[in-house]
């Protein structure tokens, strides 16, 4: 007599075959799709065209509703704050859960950060370019290959199982996460019931390499501000008082430097790390993937990942002075620059904030005024991986790469994870991906790895199917 068990194993051998099956034979389509929604410039920052964000979300929307496994598809919008302004629209879908199985919920995000110079770029950014075995464009990477993992690996699911199966989903695809998830909050307050889950895939993180998976365990978080240092009610010229009176620039100059000690790390008191584990990864890894020249030596002290992924940094983004073009012989009154500082896991935003003030009050020269604003906090996160559900999800990429999953860390910030883990705080968090270290996400030339991308629908399909077929039940 055949067990349960053996019954279940043979069911799933099966549908394994056909899932890799029907991922290969979606990928033509997948592709295409994916091009056209990079060719939708739905850059989300305040001085971009929000009818692009708008155009971007309603395609999203009509791939969720083309896989007709949703009872609801909405494109939503949520007020900012405590404000009457809304953030960009967002899709969601819903599908309920049958027979005591699972939901899981599906995040990644439409929108990209703004393309830079054009002469930047090999190809134009909003034109999805194939070259070898990469595609080109922005979005092409974070986050548009993120929303098409997820429909594809939906297509896949239906295409072996049908629409009639027991797994609940709910599709989240935000439409503002590179302009710092503004109205995220609200929208999960507003929509609890129906994004409520047992797992959350949030597929808007790196791979280890072009053929080795990662699942993300840990991120740092972030204190971004804009820092402004006046020392004139006006500008003067700098032959005449020169050497006696200090300009803002001077001024923004030290304060700066004070940030980081003589090895690069960072200096302010009270900015904390993290003990964890770090694979090995070398300087030689380090210059290939990050185009650092030859001559430049490498900051801080650690191990290489341990600076990236458990301590903190401190990142000059931008600076508003007089430009080399229009500069006149003048002391600077004002500088403005926007700071960002990451945070290492286990340390509150909030505590690291007031650290960061500390500092500045401490180390201003001269008697300068200083004025920070546009402040933007992010916890940071570490994940619970004793969870069933996370260790399905890695069994799932071990069989669709052929090689065992690494658990990752990230030096860079998903400030929104911590609300999940607020609001859902039952819910087993998987922070996947479909970048590699050469996707040059946010940079000139960003691409999508093919074969990472066809690896990462197979994945998550398996992972899906595997969660209908019984292997767990809901635990909400």
């Amino acid at each position: 007599m055949t067990s349960d068990s053996e019954n279940l194993s043979t069911s799933l051998t099966a549908i394994d075959s056909d899932i890799h099956t029907a991922v290969s034979g979606g990928m033509p389509s997948a592709i295409a799709d994916l091009s056209d929604l990079v060719r939708i410039p739905s850059v989300s920052w305040a001085a971009f065209d929000p009818a692009h964000v708008r155009a971007s979300a309603e395609a999203v929307a009509a791939l969720a509703e083309g896989t007709g496994l949703f009872d609801v598809v909405e494109v939503k919008q949520a007020p900012i704050d405590e404000s009457s302004e809304l953030g960009q629209p967002a899709v969601l879908a819903t599908r309920k859960a049958r027979n005591g199985a699972p939901t899981v919920l599906l995040y990644a995000h439409h929108d990209v950060q703004p393309p830079g110079k054009d002469d930047d770029w090999d190809s134009k950014p909003f034109e999805p370019t194939v070259k070898g075995d990469r595609i080109y464009g922005r979005g092409a990477a974070d986050d548009k290959a993120g929303v098409m993992a997820h429909i594809a690996s939906l297509r896949a699911l239906k295409e072996v199982l049908g629409s009639d199966f027991d797994l609940g989903l709910a599709l989240f695809i935000e439409g503002e996460e590179e302009f710092g998830s503004r109205s995220f909050a609200n929208f999960l307050t507003q929509n609890r019931e129906a994004l409520t889950a047992d797992a959350i895939v949030v597929a808007d993180s790196n791979n280890w390499d072009e053929v080795t998976p990662a699942i993300t365990v840990g991120l740092r978080g972030n204190v971004t501000f804009r820092l402004t240092v006046r020392t004139l009610e006006h500008a003067s010229h700098s032959g005449m008082y020169g050497g006696a009176v200090p300009d803002a620039m001077l001024a923004t100059i030290k304060l700066l430097a004070s940030f980081w000690d003589e090895a690069g790390s960072v200096a302010v008191e009270g900015l904390t790390s993290y003990s964890g584990e770090t694979p090995d990864y070398s300087e030689t890894q380090l210059r290939e993937e990050t185009g650092l020249l030859p001559g430049v030596s490498p900051l801080g002290t650690g191990t290489i990942l341990s600076r990236i992924w458990n301590q903190p940094s401190v990142t000059v983004t931008g600076i508003d002075a007089p430009s080399v073009a229009n500069a006149s012989n003048t002391l600077s009154p004002v500088v403005s620059v926007k700071v960002s500082a990451r945070i290492a896991p286990g340390q509150n935003a909030t505590d690291a904030e007031r650290a960061i003030r500390a500092h500045i009050a401490a180390h201003t020269p001269f008697g300068a005024e200083v004025e920070i604003d546009d402040l933007d906090l992010g916890d940071p996160f570490l994940v619970d991986g004793s969870g069933s559900i996370f260790g399905e999800a890695k069994r799932a990429m071990k069989d669709a790469w052929g090689t065992e999953a690494v658990e990752l860390g990230v030096g860079g910030s998903i400030p929104f994870i911590a609300d999940l883990v607020r609001v859902f705080p039952a819910a087993e968090i998987l922070v996947t991906g479909v970048e590699d270290p050469h996707s040059r996400a946010h940079s000139p030339n960003e691409s999508l790895h093919l074969g990472v991308f066809s690896r990462s629908v197979l994945a998550e399909a398996l992972l899906l199917a595997r969660l209908n077929a019984g292997s767990h039940t809901a635990g909400r």
